[in-house]
């Protein structure tokens, strides 16, 4: 997985693989292949998740999120919305490796309900839904929402 997390982080990028999100983009990586386990996974990686997730070690999509920053060093919070709220919003030409990106499939509910970390501008790593693994794919989706930058030390919930 080493050589997989180096060709996905560009030469050019060294800067950014020393930030909290590019060492929280290096830890998401490293969990690629993992099965997605609704309520699954949290600071401590993998984990057994909850309702169809009960019987399935691994990550939903802010399980994974929250692994990948508090191994970086942050606490940001266990679910989409604590997470929405874990940082400074950014627009998408400031966005970094490792900076949290949002989709808002359900509009009739207000905030997010996906999350995932950006690879680069073009890719995020996330746990997509029941029966998928921890992949790569597009950003761009037609529910996207916004990009939040995480600060190390200021990603609690009440801000």
């Amino acid at each position: 997985m080493a050589v997989l997390v180096s060709c996905l982080l560009a030469p050019s990028s060294a800067a950014a693989r020393a930030t909290a999100g590019g060492i929280a983009l290096r830890a998401a990586l490293e969990m690629i292949g993992t099965p997605y386990s609704w309520g699954g996974g949290g600071v401590n990686g993998p984990g057994y998740g909850i309702g169809h997730g009960a019987a399935t070690k691994g990550f939903d999509c802010s399980g994974l999120t929250e692994y990948a920053y508090a191994r970086a060093g942050a606490l940001i919070g266990t679910t989409t919305y604590e997470q929405w709220r874990a940082g400074v919003r950014i627009t998408r030409d400031l966005l970094e490796p490792g900076d949290l990106v949002f989709y808002d499939s359900d509009k009739k509910t207000p905030g997010p309900e996906h999350v995932a970390l950006a690879v680069d501008d073009q890719r995020i790593v996330h746990a997509p839904h029941t029966g998928a693994y921890v992949r790569i794919d597009p950003l761009d989706r037609a529910d996207l929402l916004g990009f939040v930058r995480v600060e190390v030390g200021r990603g609690d919930p009440d801000r």
